[in-house]
Formats: C-alpha cells, structure tokens, sequence
C-alpha cells in the first residue's frame, strides 16, 4: 500500500504507539486524524500530520460515527483505520483470573474490542465499495501469549486478533487489508510500571521503532504484526504444547509474586 495522500483515523492518538504511527504514516505522504479521550493532545498530534484531533469515547459508537463523518467530510473517505485505544487494569488484589470487578471486564471489552468493531461497522464499506483501504487492530502480544495478572486484557485482545481474522476472511478479496497489531513491550505509560522480569526477557522497545515496523507491515500486508519477532516464536512453542506453555507461565508468575510482595504487577 502506498500512504501517499491517504486518509488515516487513530484512535487512542494523543501518545504512545498511536501518536508515533500518526507520524510515522504522515511522514510517508499520509493525512490524518486522531480521536482520544485527551482531545486536546489527540489534536495536537493531528495538526502535525495534516488532519485534526478531538476528544472521542470510543465505547460509544454515536461519537465514533460522528467522528468518522467530520475526518470523512473534512479530510476524505477513510483509506486507513487504526483501532489502537486500548486499556488494562490488572485483576485486582485477591481473586486471581477472577479478581477484577465487572466493570473493568466491561469496559476492556467495550474499549478493546467493540470500538474496532464500531469503526469497522461505518468505514468497511466504503472500503470495499472502493476496492482498497486497511483496517487495522492493536491486539497486543498479550492476546497470543496472555497478559500474566490481568485475565480482562488477555481475553479481550485474544478477542481483538479474532474479529481482525474475520474482517480479512470477509473482506480480503474485495481489496481490503486486515492487520492485527501485536506490540510486545513498547516504551509507553501503559507499561511504565511493570516489573523489570517482565520487560527485560524480549526487551523494551520505543514507540517510534514500534510504529516504523507497524507502518512496514501495513505497506507489505502483513496481517500479524509483531514489533518484537521472538513473539512468534514463543507462540509456536505455546501451540505445539500448551501444557509446557502454562508450566512455564505459572513459573514466571511465582517468581513476580516474590519479587513484588505477593503482587504480580
């Protein structure tokens, strides 16, 4: 895909991985525009990369479709979409898996996966109609390999890399591409505080190098995009024995319990 002169949408676009991809596509001829529940920065990063910002709640799909009409009448039919709003709130301090209350799983669900699913209900279309466009999905590594300590994160993004599989099964052959992101540790305040063990085993990454390789694999159509390569390896090795995979895990998870004061995360 050539970026020149396209229509880009980022969601969660005010920092971190969604304002570096901002630039990244700008940088490579895009125009676009951001929506986060910080408009103010959201608009900030927009007016570098020749679109606008506002504040958008992407669980409510009222705003999205809003939203989408303003870039769709402003900037042009939408040519890219970046569902990259995410959150994560840990399970809780007792309960394990169970632990978080059921308004933390309700929002990771609305806020992870039905935002993506609201987007793609209003730009698919015309991208199909149009014969060309990508929609793309941050999933997170977590949902190939789960996120110890927060069972909401790791189902919701599993979640995620299933609805971007079935936007390229019905889609693809009208020319539309599908991506799912799945960025292992990358330098933003989504990660600032979890435990070095986590972080140093595959390594810690900045947004920009992040955003280089998601726009790369966007240009090449690379549905799974991994900004660390190790990822697809560990996943091999959880598909071919899954039993060993979970041993493994439960270790890592004893060993943050007594680094962290019986706290995972």
């Amino acid at each position: 895909m050539d970026f020149e002169n396209k229509t880009v949408i980022i969601t969660g676009g005010a920092g971190g991985i969604g304002a570096a991809v901002a630039r990244e596509f700008h940088a490579r001829g895009a125009k676009v525009a951001c929506c986060d529940l910080n408009g103010e920065a959201a608009d900030a990063v927009a007016k570098e990369c020749g679109g606008f910002g506002k504040r958008v709640n992407v669980a409510d799909e009222g705003e999205m479709v809003v939203f989408i009409g303003e870039v769709e009448r402003d900037l042009g039919p939408v040519d890219i979409f970046f569902a990259n709003a995410g959150v994560g709130f840990g399970d809780g301090p007792v309960g394990g898996a169970a632990g978080a209350p059921n308004a933390n799983w309700e929002k990771a669900w609305q806020i992870n996966v039905m935002h993506a699913v609201y987007a793609a209900r209003h730009v698919l279309p015309g991208m199909a109609a149009r014969g060309s466009g990508a929609f793309m999905i941050t999933a997170s590594a977590a949902g190939l390999l789960a996120q110890i300590g927060d069972a909401a994160y790791s189902a919701t993004k599993a979640a995620a890399i299933s609805v971007a599989e079935s936007i390229s099964i019905s889609h693809g052959d009208r020319g539309v591409q599908s991506h799912a992101i799945c960025p292992q540790y990358v330098k933003t305040k989504m990660t600032k505080d979890l435990p070095e063990v986590m972080t140093a085993v595959d390594g810690m990454i900045t947004a920009e190098d992040a955003a280089k390789t998601i726009v790369d694999g966007v240009a090449e159509n690379r549905f799974l995009i991994l900004t660390h390569p190790v990822v697809a390896d560990h996943f091999a090795k959880k598909a071919g024995d899954r039993d060993r995979w979970l041993g493994g895990m439960r270790k890592l998870r004893r060993m943050l319990l007594e680094m962290n004061g019986g706290r995972v995360i």
